[in-house]
């Protein structure tokens, strides 16, 4: 009941990002946090174990299967989402414009399912815009983040795709001709049935039609293979990052191993050229390869206060996070006031709260990482402020942010582009020898993991926590011994850690083993 009563809201906050004006000091006020909670909270004990064990071990092997993935049936599977078979596309039956809402991430969702939609409508796509949002106060656009030519060229085998209108159809008023859908208008994961239906009419009449929002609105099934097969190919072929954050995505990652001149598994899939330029540059460099594990720790503000769960801040953080749902979640704020949800409590037993940075670090803790593990963080707008951090920091000293690995100078053609910052993360998370979420629902992190499947050979383990599991062995952190809680959060982690084929109606981006992404070599 209160997913389907939170995804309202998600749509809501859409809506309303790109309308909603807030003040900017009181919106850094939110990400940063007030600075007045204690670092430790309620794990103050648990962080002062998780020290001890790491001394302890320090010189002791870690576990075996910390780095690696079931490799025998995780590398049975290859991609092959490249292959087609079927004639091009005419787009004979008008243009689609898209205008895709929320984070870089979501947009890219929403551009491989355009890419979908235009084809079973047979239809011409335009290059999709993104919409501006205040809360993020992005303004870029497709080819600020992805190579335009790259995206047209290699799937004009698949649909038409321009750049523009043609200029009869831009005098159009589309709205005064009932040619803009919202997302409003179309409901969650739509069937192919319903475009069909409802949209390809408007088609025939207008010759256009706006798709504003556009999140999260096809189906996973029933939809026909080879359309399935072009959203795959789409997400893992058609979208590749532009020049600019290509070579700065190749320092941090130079940078991420140490210098070292050893490319990644993935190096080529995600920074192109720059990874042979960066394999050159540190060619004179030590050869062994150097691992690194990536964190995403998705606590942002926004995140935490969706999420109706506490997080030990007491009346304050209630009464702040309150304040910030009643700007950017008032549909979730009139259900709390007009609907019994469940308790904060209630909410952390069914593994519905995000983890915190402390149980995110107790968890790597209790895995077995050693002390020295180099750790990339991704994401660094933590709700609490970079003094959050100190707990992972005094547990793992060697934690870095891109912040921290590149300079202002090369961050700067970044600045004030949360999407573009957003992936370089993307990239320094994908390539990284493991990488561990905190949360399964998010966005980035079924991206990330969803390419570590698909070009990883089998060889790069993803952790995902149990969240429903995991909440019940944090409860008991005022007394449980360390070696029971290692146990046990080994137990609930390597038991998500089995290879299996996309579940029906999941999501291809995050579980591509399936016939239309990837086959099968046994």
């Amino acid at each position: 009941m209160l997913l389907r009563l939170q995804d309202q809201a998600v749509d809501s906050k859409a809506e309303n990002s790109s309308s909603v004006s807030v003040p900017q000091r009181e919106e850094e006020k939110w990400r940063k946090g007030k600075g007045k909670r204690p670092q430790r909270g309620i794990y103050g004990r648990m962080l002062a174990l998780a020290a001890h064990a790491l001394a302890e071990r320090q010189n002791k092997p870690e576990p075996k299967d910390l780095w690696q993935e079931p490799f025998v049936p995780a590398s049975a599977w290859r991609p092959c989402a490249e292959q087609r078979n079927w004639e091009p596309s005419d787009g004979n039956n008008g243009h689609i414009l898209v205008t895709a809402n929320g984070g870089v991430n979501q947009q890219r969702v929403a551009v491989c399912n355009a890419v979908v939609v235009a084809r079973l409508l047979n239809s011409t796509l335009v290059v999709p815009r993104f919409l501006y949002s205040s809360v993020w106060k992005d303004k870029s656009q497709f080819s600020d983040i992805y190579q335009e030519e790259h995206f047209i060229n290699y799937l004009t085998p698949d649909i038409r795709i321009v750049k523009e209108l043609p200029k009869d159809l831009q005098s159009l008023d589309l709205e005064a001709v009932g040619s803009v859908v919202t997302d409003e208008d179309i409901t969650k994961e739509a069937k192919p049935s319903f475009y069909l239906k409802k949209i390809l009419p408007i088609l025939f009449k207008n010759r256009v039609v706006h798709f504003v929002g556009f999140g999260n609105r096809l189906a996973f099934d029933p939809i026909p293979f080879q359309l399935q097969r072009l959203r795959c190919r789409c997400n893992f072929l058609a979208l590749q990052f532009v020049p600019k954050i290509q070579e700065t995505g190749a320092l941090l990652l130079q940078r991420l191993r140490r210098h070292v001149g050893l490319p990644g598994a993935l190096d080529r899939y995600l920074i192109g050229s720059s990874a042979a330029s960066s394999n050159n540059e540190s060619s004179s460099g030590a050869k062994k390869t150097s691992k690194y594990l990536a964190l995403h720790l998705r606590f942002e503000i926004d995140m935490v206060a969706h999420s109706l769960c506490e997080f030990g801040g007491g009346e304050e953080e209630r009464q702040e996070l309150e304040a910030y749902r009643e700007i950017h979640f008032p549909a979730l704020t009139l259900l709390k006031k007009t609907t019994k949800l469940p308790s904060p409590e209630e909410l952390r037993s069914e593994g519905l709260c995000p983890l915190t940075p402390e149980e995110a670090i107790l968890m790597l803790a209790a895995l077995g990482f050693r002390r020295k593990t180099h750790i990339f963080v991704a994401g660094s707008q933590i709700y609490g402020g970079q003094s959050r951090l100190g707990a992972l920091t005094s547990l793992y000293p060697n934690l870095v942010t891109k912040e921290k690995l590149l300079s202002s100078a090369e961050l700067e053609p970044f600045v004030n582009f949360s999407s573009q910052l957003a992936a370089l993360d993307f990239i320094g998370c994908t390539a990284a020898n493991a990488f561990a979420m905190t949360d399964s629902g998010s966005q980035f992190s079924s991206l990330v993991s969803g390419y570590r499947i698909y070009y990883g050979g089998g060889k790069m383990p993803t952790i995902r926590p149990n969240k429903r599991r995991l909440a019940d062995i944090f409860l008991k952190n005022s007394t449980i011994e360390w070696r029971v809680f290692e146990q046990r959060v080994r137990k609930a982690v390597r038991q998500t850690k089995h290879v299996q084929a996309r579940p029906k109606a999941r999501s291809v981006y995050r579980f591509p083993r399936c016939r239309e992404c990837m086959c099968r070599t046994d």
